[in-house]
């Protein structure tokens, strides 16, 4: 694909030469590469409703968080390189197997290839809803590319504070980046639809994940969504931090929240103008919320 030879698919603009196989940030190559296609009864309840989100696990990704719960196929690889074909068909099979919707988990580094395998597999009848679920790391140009194949987007937003950012995930401007991209989202889908069984259609869901010692920050990412988008959007705010990956060797990120910290975050939360949403219970089995990249259904 033409966006493949001088890659700027994602902020880093890297104009890399992915058809012969020059590697940028993400270091993914030319073909979509997939670690896991599952039913996945994991996300929030009106995405996974009582079948499962049809989730397609993409290998490779422009951020580097160093908590990071997918690290084995976001940072070390792990995955099967697969055609456009191939792709169109597991999005196919995921409806037969009777899937809420086509859940693009990861998708950024593929983008041209998955717009081609959403054409491919409409044209073979598939009508359920496509979920972009993504780290919020976005250029405009991308997210307006996906303008009729994507129903619902899924964004991170991780950081209002730019700092963060570069400490933990190594990328430059998160804030205003994400900012702008989740705009140009809602821009495009608009408020939620939701059916008679309660399982959205249409929309944006802004998922964030709370991190310890980090509170402030989350403050701020609620404050914001509640100023731009009042009850327009959902929200999704996630408790399932455990340090994992790189973040045992960070001082600040090496323990799971507190339970004084989630009932801060909490009532914060309850405080705001934000009726639409999600805050996950504080468990303590969030190891469970990781899937085994097993290539299942690759």
């Amino acid at each position: 694909m033409e966006q493949f030879t001088n890659c700027n698919i994602c902020p880093h603009h890297c104009n890399s030469n992915r058809k012969i196989g020059q590697i940028g940030n993400c270091k993914a190559g030319a073909m979509p590469k997939v670690a896991l296609v599952s039913l996945h009864n994991y996300e929030e309840p009106c995405i996974s409703g009582k079948n499962g989100s049809g989730t397609v696990f993409f290998s490779n990704c422009n951020m580097h968080c160093v908590y990071c719960q997918n690290y084995e196929i976001s940072q070390q690889g792990k995955g099967k390189e697969i055609s456009i074909e191939r792709l169109a068909s597991i999005f196919v099979e995921e409806q037969e197997r009777g899937a809420e919707n086509i859940n693009l988990v990861t998708p950024t580094s593929y983008v041209p290839a998955i717009i081609e395998a959403i054409k491919l597999a409409k044209a073979k009848g598939v009508t359920i809803p496509f979920v972009y679920n993504t780290n919020g790391y976005e250029t405009i140009e991308t997210i307006q590319s996906l303008k009729g194949y994507i129903d619902i987007y899924l964004p991170d937003f991780k950081y209002a504070k730019e700092e963060l950012g570069r400490i933990y995930s190594k990328v430059n401007n998160y804030p205003s980046i994400a900012k702008e991209a989740i705009l140009e989202m809602y821009k495009q889908v608009g408020k939620p639809v939701l059916n008679k069984e309660g399982m959205m259609q249409k929309g944006v869901i802004i998922r964030h994940l709370i991190l310890p010692g980090e509170i402030e920050n989350t403050k701020q990412v609620l404050k914001w969504i509640e100023e731009t988008f009042q009850n327009n959007v959902y929200v999704s705010v996630m408790a399932q931090y455990f340090p994992t990956y790189l973040a045992k060797e960070k001082n600040i990120l090496n323990r799971k929240i507190t339970k004084e910290e989630y009932q801060e975050v909490e009532n914060y939360l309850y405080s705001l103008n934000l009726e639409n949403g999600y805050i996950q219970e504080l468990g303590e089995h969030e190891e469970e919320y990781v899937p085994d990249f097993n290539l299942n259904g690759v």
